[in-house]
């Protein structure tokens, strides 16, 4: 039996109208800021963009907001900076936390400053690419969610908020396919408890390699610490003060080599000559070499009192890895169960954004060194990749709010119902 020609129209009609809206779904206009992470970066300049009526969406790859610190970090951690430099715009952490938060202070203050602001993330959303169109004129942002379903939102404004910590660094060390135990990176250690008994070669000497030594040695493990590079190991806090705090009072007075020369001697005071422990200093100052190259000194809780007293073992680079045991650069040998690569973090950047002016093809951070990293071309901006953490990122989202306060057409707001959700097939 035939359909009559009203019932056939009728059945194109609702398919045409079904792959429209299919299409529509796939490519989202958005009359306001595109910011890519749901990081503490992200966060902050969502709430100082709040704070002017400007509206932004917030794109976030994983399910959750401050996905490295809640999924990538291991259960000891703190804040390694007293908790007055790392609050966000507008909200100081509650007065009875500590001055130093846990982990899940932390996260419980970000989760706090995301209601306070009404910040709504879209989660599942991967940035696969993100090019400025210059036939249109907008950022053309291509996401893949959790199906593999592609999305695209087109804005004027590109906000990068990914982050410097965004992938892990994994060396490739000689030998490390034929190791007979378990190799993990740091993203992935919790707790010391699973090593209970086991000898655990640490491979790195930031902060994080510190704390996870101590933190295998409290709980009953055997570790030791690949310290390869020179590196600047300061107590946490000197003359009852922060030692990141008396430092910003004193560069207030002194020049930065006079407050090094005084960082030095207080440390060497407290901590002792660090070289006898196998751990060089570099022949920079510690601000004078963060201030140059990025490279942040180590805040000592308790870890060098560990290696002092021989609970910690320090050797120099690795050679090769053989499948139960490591060779070192000095010829010394020793047998592990297991190796932690506290190697650190990179930019993603390079590997989605489709643009060369304002972030270097070679480490994804800003080509202008802070404070001028924050600002690109045609609505493009970069927040917290200054390499002074939480402040750092503090101070670009204002300005960069300030700056897309200048641009901003309160009318548009109108339109966000319609464009930020996509309709429904």
């Amino acid at each position: 039996m035939g359909y009559s020609e009203e019932v056939q129209g009728k059945r194109l009609h609702d398919r045409f109208n079904k792959n429209m809206m299919k299409t529509l779904a796939r490519c989202i206009w958005v009359p306001c800021p595109v910011i890519i992470g749901a990081g503490p970066s992200g966060l902050a300049i969502a709430a100082c963009l709040k704070e002017k009526g400007i509206p932004s969406l917030i794109l976030e790859k994983t399910n959750c907001i401050a996905s490295m610190w809640k999924l990538k970090t291991y259960d000891r951690l703190r804040l390694h900076l007293p908790k007055q430099f790392c609050e966000l715009p507008f909200m100081p952490f509650p007065a009875y936390f500590p001055t130093y938060p846990t982990k899940n202070q932390f996260m419980a203050y970000l989760e706090s400053y995301k209601n306070r602001f009404g910040l709504d993330p879209v989660f599942n959303k991967t940035v696969v690419s993100a090019e400025f169109d210059d036939r249109c004129g907008y950022w053309r942002i291509k996401t893949v969610g959790l199906k593999l379903e592609e999305t695209e939102y087109v804005s004027q404004w590109l906000i990068v908020a990914t982050g410097e910590n965004a992938d892990e660094v994994v060396p490739q060390i000689k030998g490390m396919d034929d190791f007979g135990g378990p190799i993990m990176h740091t993203s992935s250690y919790k707790s010391g408890r699973l090593f209970r008994g086991k000898d655990v070669l640490v491979v790195g000497c930031g902060n994080s390699g510190m704390e996870v030594s101590l933190d295998l040695c409290n709980s009953n493990a055997r570790p030791s610490l690949v310290v390869r590079d020179s590196v600047h190991v300061l107590p946490q806090e000197m003359l009852g003060k922060s030692t990141f705090g008396l430092s910003m009072w004193l560069l207030k007075w002194f020049p930065v080599r006079l407050v090094d020369r005084f960082l030095l001697m207080v440390s060497r005071f407290i901590l002792g000559d660090t070289g006898k422990l196998g751990i060089r200093r570099p022949k920079l100052g510690p601000l004078e070499l963060k201030s140059r190259c990025g490279k942040t000194p180590v805040l000592d809780v308790g870890t060098l009192a560990k290696i002092k007293n021989g609970d910690i073992k320090v050797f120099p680079g690795i050679k090769r890895i053989t499948r139960r045991a490591v060779e070192f650069v000095d010829g010394r040998r020793e047998d592990f169960d297991a190796i932690i690569l506290a190697t650190g973090y990179k930019s993603n950047v390079p590997q989605w954004l489709k643009e060369g002016d304002l972030f270097s093809e070679e480490d994804g951070m800003p080509r202008e060194a802070f404070p001028r990293g924050w600002k690109g071309e045609r609505g493009l901006y970069a927040v917290g990749f200054t390499k002074r953490g939480l402040l750092g990122a503090s101070f670009d989202a204002k300005l960069i709010a300030q700056d897309i306060e200048l641009q901003w057409k309160p009318e548009t707001a109108s339109l966000l119902p319609y464009y930020i959700q996509p309709p429904t097939p």
